[in-house]
């Protein structure tokens, strides 16, 4: 798939969100799930800046996918060397985003398979249910992973959640993305328009 992805801003306050009228999709996870690898992925071009240190995210980042979708990668949590003011003004940028943000169809929560369900998962799963935000898992590095370790995985997850809406993703091997970005766009974007 070409890539016609353009960056359309970074904003923290929602005076500075694009003005759009497009379906949002919000991506967010672990500061080392592999977030903006699985974002650059889909776009098919390297729009999210991967770093070697976590936690480099922050901002709320907006990508024009196709003139189609708004992408937004949102700042990795988790990363344990931020302050207690950087961590809480996360958590406002990011309940402000999700809770004044019309436009926002779903959220893809990223996590290494390799790490279990935690209570941050768990947070931003009850609280999406609680603003009435869609919510998927993409599970990456299946690579590192066994066939049926990450069957196991899969399962464990989805009974431990109740979500149906689980993907196993390789940026690696580039596996799993397409039905990522299918699901996505057939359930939350046309859904939509």
């Amino acid at each position: 798939m070409p890539s016609q992805v353009q960056y359309i801003k970074s904003a923290v306050f929602p005076e500075d969100y694009p003005q759009t009228k497009l379906p949002e999709i919000a991506f967010a996870g672990r500061s080392n799930a592999g977030k903006s690898s699985l974002i650059n992925l889909i776009c098919n071009s390297q729009v999210a800046h991967v770093s070697k240190q976590p936690g480099k995210t922050r901002l709320l980042s907006f990508f024009d996918v196709r003139a189609k979708y708004i992408l937004v990668d949102m700042p990795g949590y988790g990363f344990s060397k931020r302050s207690g003011d950087e961590q809480r003004n996360w958590e406002g940028m990011v309940e402000t985003y999700i809770q004044k943000r019309p436009q926002l169809k779903g959220l893809v929560l990223v996590m290494d398979v390799r790490r279990d369900w935690t209570e941050d998962e768990e947070m931003i799963k009850v609280y999406t249910e609680k603003m009435g935000i869609p919510l998927m898992v993409a599970l990456t590095k299946s690579d590192k992973v066994s066939k049926s370790e990450m069957t196991q995985r899969l399962n464990s997850i989805r009974k431990k959640t109740g979500l149906s809406a689980l993907f196993a993703v390789s940026n690696l091997k580039k596996m799993g993305y397409e039905e990522l970005e299918d699901y996505l766009y057939k359930s939350w974007v046309r859904g939509t328009s």
